[in-house]
This record gives structure tokens, C-alpha cells and sequence, in this order.
């Protein structure tokens, strides 16, 4: 016991020194969806319904893109572990070059979102609103693909603290910014809902700019020279990205849209409902940055062990970073149970939402730890470039046990009657533990076989 307990924080120590200001980053990044949750219940209830609809569009679309373009830091991972850097300046070029190509299905999902509320029979009042919102969101819309670009370069680098800087730098822009678009302050227009868009543009650009230079001026990054040219399109740099990214986006793009696909089908039970489960998903999805973080230095940590031709090493750091995110979600649980009463009461004044919105929560507390396992299983996965298989099992157990059962339990002739927007929550724990348990699966056995292969050469 006393050796596995020196060996787990001997791996542990520098993952959590790496996942602590990825953590900052993901908390700075989210808080804007917190604030402008936040700020938006305060003016109204159907601009805060507005803002939660919008969000179900944007998500999921900004998630398939970061999710594609993550691929950028295992690529560096292993190039940093094997000392090629003169890999690095073609590959942040060509991952430019993809999420400009990637831009282009979101901004046509945000143009057209008002066919998509239409569908789901959305309330009209919220769906234009919700539309608005999204149309002022698209301004940002290059400057986050690039600041994706920029930020896996320095995660996969092992440098995260200057983009934790720069995104507690936007936020604290957000905020303002928010407070005068949203209520109308010094002389503008009360924009509501449409205020919380221009806004997070705004704070994308000045974080973008802002790693820019970070990265140009960096001693570090200078030998790379990222930025003294630039490289037209190339396939095969273009091909490596989509061959190892567009499986972990489509995966992350998955299990957000399944949340949204909820807000969706949600949206004619009114504006109530849909405020309470948009308080309650956006406040699980504040807890849940900490195992993703693991999950997100777990695969840095694991690229740059086999980045050195060190197998069994990769294997043990992939396991003993589970462990932890295992821990870590056991204490995301309680913290989940204990506060969500008061938490509430920070997003709405509305007893109705405040009373929904806890229900809800103290449901995911009971998917808390089977999410931490599944996220941190596919964060080493990714460090092994193993992401098509992740995206089928994700896709399984979102798709077909998460939104199905969901659906079944909410509005189908289920043994227990219509469970209403409850019965979606259920269906995600069925499907969040579902995956933790195909995931860990795949890997003990890629890490396994990886291993195996190495010491056969």
C-alpha cells in the first residue's frame, strides 16, 4: 500500500499540476455561460429561456469544433515528447485551416437555428429571441476557432497557466460588457438576451489577440516561428487533424447534443421548465470541469509518454488519472448534493425554476462519478490517438441508451407513467454509466496492446 501510494502521487502530482490551470481555463471559459445564464434570468424569464434555448445551438456546434481541433494536442504531445518541433508551425496551420473549414456548418446552424425552435415547437417568443442571441454570437465565431488553435499548442506543450490568465482576463471583459448590452447602461440600448451575444464575441476576440501575442512574443514558441509564414492548405496535414480530431468532436459534439436535443424537446413544457433545466445543467457543467480537466491533462500527459517510446509508462499515468478522477467526481457529488439549494437562488428569483432546478441537480448527482470515469477514460484514449472507437461507444450510449431511454421515460408508456423533463435526467444516468463502463473497457485494452506491440519490436 505504501509503494501504490507513493507511484499514484508520483503520476498524479504533475497531472494535477498541469489540470489545475486547465481547470481555471475551463471555469473562466464556462463562467461567460454562467453569467450569461446569471444576468439574463435577472432581466426576465424569457430571456434567460432565450438564453438557455440559444445555448443548445451554440453548444454542441463550439464543442464539435474545439472537439476537432483537440486533436491539436496529442499531435504536439508526442512531437514535444520526441523532440520534433519542427512540426509544430505546418501543424498549427493546418488546424487553422480546418476550423476555418468547420466554421462554416455554425454559422449556418446559427443562421437558420429559427427552423430548428420552429420544429421543436419552441415558443415563439423565445425562439426569436434565442435566434437574435445566436446571430450577435457569430461575430466570435473566428476568433474561438483560432483561439482553439492557439490554446492546444500551449496545453500540449505543457504551458497552460497563460491561457488560464487570458481566460480570467475575458471573463472579467464579459462581465461588463453584459451589464451594459443586457440592461442597457451608458447610453446604450437594453438589448437583453441579444446583449449576452455581442458581448461573448467581444470577449473571444480580446482572448485570441491576446494568446496571439502571447505566442509570437513567447521565448519559447519563437524558435517555431508559427508566424513568420503561413502555409496554404495541405491534404495530408489537413487529413491527419480530421483523422484523430473529427472522432473526438463528433463524440464531445454527441454528448452535447444530447443535452440540447432535451432543451429542445423540453421547450413546449414552458418557459419554467426550460429555465430549470437549463439552471440545473449549467451548474453540473461548472462541477464537471474538474474531471474534465483531468481528463484533458491526462491525454497531455499520456501523448508525451509515448511521444518517448514509454508504453507501460503511458498505461500506468492513464489508470492512476482515473483513479483520481474518481475521487475528485466522488467529492463534485457531494458538493452537487449539499449546495443545490442555495446555488439556485444565484440564477432565478422564480420559486418555481429555484424548485425545479434543485430537483434536477440532486438527480445528476447520481451520474457525477460514472461522467468523471467516461471523460477521463477518453482523455488517455485520445493521448493513444484511439478516438474512432471512442466516437461509436459515445454515440451508443448517448444516443440510443441517454436520449432514448430519456425520451421513454419523459413521455413514453413507461411502467412509472411520463416522467416530464425528469425522465430525461434518467436517461442520462443510464447513458453516462453505460459509457464509463465501455470506455474504461477500450482502455485496458488499447493501452494493453500498445504495450504488448512495443516490447515485441
Amino acid at each position: 500500500m505504501k509503494s501504490f501510494h507513493q507511484e499514484f502521487w508520483l503520476h498524479n502530482r504533475p497531472l494535477m499540476l498541469l489540470a489545475l490551470p486547465l481547470l481555471g481555463a475551463q471555469l473562466a471559459q464556462t463562467g461567460m455561460g454562467v453569467v450569461d445564464t446569471i444576468m439574463a434570468g435577472r432581466l426576465s424569464p424569457v430571456d434567460l429561456a432565450a438564453v438557455a434555448v440559444g445555448a443548445s445551438i451554440f453548444g454542441p456546434m463550439m464543442l464539435l469544433i474545439f472537439g476537432t481541433l483537440m486533436a491539436v494536442t496529442p499531435l504536439v504531445a508526442h512531437a514535444r515528447g520526441g523532440q520534433r518541433h519542427h512540426e509544430m508551425a505546418p501543424l498549427i496551420h493546418q488546424a487553422s485551416w480546418v476550423g476555418a473549414l468547420l466554421l462554416i456548418p455554425a454559422w449556418f446552424a446559427f443562421y437558420y437555428s429559427q427552423v430548428v425552435f420552429d420544429f421543436m415547437k419552441v415558443e415563439p417568443d423565445v425562439a426569436n429571441l434565442a435566434s437574435a442571441y445566436l446571430r450577435a454570437m457569430s461575430w466570435g465565431l473566428p476568433a474561438l476557432a483560432f483561439f482553439q488553435v492557439l490554446r492546444c499548442l500551449c496545453e500540449g506543450s505543457n504551458q497552460a497557466r497563460p491561457v488560464l490568465l487570458i481566460s480570467v482576463l475575458g471573463l472579467l471583459i464579459n462581465i461588463p460588457a453584459n451589464y451594459i448590452l443586457i440592461y442597457g447602461k451608458l447610453g446604450m440600448p437594453q438589448l437583453g438576451a441579444v446583449g449576452c451575444g455581442y458581448a461573448t464575441a467581444l470577449s473571444f476576440w480580446f482572448m485570441t489577440i491576446m494568446l496571439g501575442f502571447y505566442v509570437t512574443f513567447r521565448a519559447e514558441y519563437r524558435p517555431l516561428a508559427i508566424f513568420k509564414s503561413w502555409s496554404w492548405p495541405q491534404w495530408l496535414g489537413i487529413k491527419q487533424i480530421l483523422w484523430v480530431g473529427l472522432p473526438i468532436g463528433l463524440s464531445i459534439f454527441v454528448e452535447a447534443s444530447l443535452f440540447t436535443t432535451i432543451a429542445l424537446f423540453i421547450g413546449s413544457l414552458g418557459e419554467v421548465v426550460v429555465s430549470g433545466h437549463q439552471v440545473a445543467f449549467n451548474f453540473t457543467t461548472l462541477l464537471f470541469m474538474v474531471p474534465l480537466s483531468l481528463g484533458m491533462a491526462l491525454t497531455v500527459k499520456v501523448g508525451h509518454a509515448l511521444g518517448q517510446q514509454r508504453p507501460a509508462t503511458a498505461r500506468r499515468v492513464a489508470f492512476l488519472g482515473v483513479e483520481m478522477a474518481f475521487l475528485v467526481s466522488l467529492l463534485g457529488a457531494l458538493v452537487m448534493w449539499v449546495a443545490s439549494p442555495w446555488v439556485v437562488q444565484l440564477y432565478s428569483s422564480d420559486q418555481d425554476v429555484q424548485q425545479l432546478a434543485t430537483a434536477l441537480i440532486q438527480l445528476a448527482v447520481f451520474y457525477q462519478v460514472s461522467d468523471g470515469l467516461q471523460v477521463n477514460a477518453a482523455g488517455a484514449l485520445r493521448g493513444y490517438k484511439d478516438t474512432r472507437i471512442v466516437m461509436l461507444i459515445t454515440l451508443f450510449c448517448y444516443w440510443v441508451i441517454g436520449l432514448g431511454g430519456g425520451w421513454w421515460m419523459a413521455f413514453g408508456a413507461n411502467p412509472w407513467g411520463p416522467q416530464g423533463v425528469q425522465g430525461f435526467w434518467y436517461g442520462l444516468i443510464a447513458g453516462l454509466s453505460a459509457a464509463s463502463v465501455f470506455l474504461l473497457w477500450r482502455l485496458n485494452v488499447t493501452s494493453r496492446r500498445t504495450q504488448l506491440e512495443a516490447v515485441s519490436q
